[in-house]
């Protein structure tokens, strides 16, 4: 199984256009070691050959054409199969109107966000205007073969309002938390070995940790290190935890949590501009490195 990070960023990039943070001024002014990134997604192949996207960010278009094994194969055949998605985020899903040149997009999506897609901010219903749409439904909990490569989504727990989510319409629609926001297995049925993707999570509940025990690699979310970092700045009035992600730093973060569990290698990804461990020389950096695991960048190459 190949892994490609394509962006690593969360949503706004880094650096964000409109921030200036001590981070996004490293980069821009060139004063501290750091690396800019682009928004939050992946590729994932069983054989280098085929790929799909996990997200489609609204930086598709340069992730793709940085990424040589996702270039064309002839005139307008391209190895991509599909896109997997998340949630229904804007972060992880405008891309998909930039696919609308190719030939159609397969989209694997849950019920609440293929819902909140189609009603809430009609995303499916712009891009079946260029292009043939296909769906396939992510249950959780239900496996699905991609031919070399199997897939098993999970819920990630969220308390966040999503704007866009239209009025309830029943059970398993996402209005109770279900299927609105999901992580990712991964797994070669020839080896057994599987990675775990989690861009977004609110809590490291004993249910998402049992989905993350054993894996070969887990790319997880990095957004912020201080729970409380975008109100510290003076950037937000909202915790990580108001905005649906676990910090990294500190008691209670990700790095502490993830302690012990039986992982080959760990990735943070999805990490906001604030977030100090992008800086190359930073205390957090080094926290995260002695921890053995990687602040991830985009053109991060994996397999396992």
């Amino acid at each position: 199984m190949r892994i490609r990070v394509l962006g690593a960023a969360a949503g706004g990039g880094f650096p964000q256009w409109n921030c200036g943070c001590p981070c996004c001024r490293a980069v821009r002014d060139g004063t501290r070691p750091t690396t800019p990134r682009t928004q939050s997604s992946i590729a994932v192949s069983p054989d280098g050959e085929r790929w799909w996207l996990v997200n489609a960010s609204p930086d598709v278009r340069t992730q793709l054409a940085d990424s040589p094994a996702l270039h064309p194969t002839g005139d307008r055949t391209t190895p991509l199969h599909g896109v997997l998605l998340t949630d229904a985020e804007i972060d992880h899903t405008l891309g998909l109107v930039l696919l609308r040149e190719g030939r159609g997009v397969h989209v694997h999506a849950t019920a609440a966000t293929e819902r909140t897609l189609r009603t809430g901010t009609g995303l499916l219903t712009t891009l079946e205007r260029f292009c043939p749409v296909t769906w396939t439904e992510v249950v959780p909990g239900a496996e699905h073969d991609l031919g070399g490569l199997v897939y098993r989504a999970f819920d990630a727990p969220t308390a966040k309002h999503d704007r866009f989510a239209p009025p309830p319409a029943g059970p398993g629609t996402g209005t109770d938390g279900t299927g609105r926001v999901v992580g990712y297995r991964f797994t070669d049925p020839a080896t057994g070995r599987f990675a775990v993707h989690l861009p977004g999570v609110q809590d490291l509940t004993p249910a998402v940790l049992a989905e993350i025990d054993g894996a070969d690699l887990l790319l997880v979310d990095g957004t912020t290190w201080f729970d409380d970092e975008m109100v510290r700045l003076g950037l937000a009035a909202k915790t990580a935890h108001d905005m649906g992600h676990l910090h990294v730093g500190g008691p209670g973060g990700s790095l502490e949590r993830l302690d012990g569990l039986r992982v080959g290698r760990t990735v943070y990804v999805h990490i906001n501009n604030t977030n100090p461990m992008l800086l190359d020389d930073s205390d957090e950096r080094a926290e995260v490195e002695k921890a053995g695991a990687i602040v991830g960048y985009d053109g991060l190459e994996l397999e396992i």
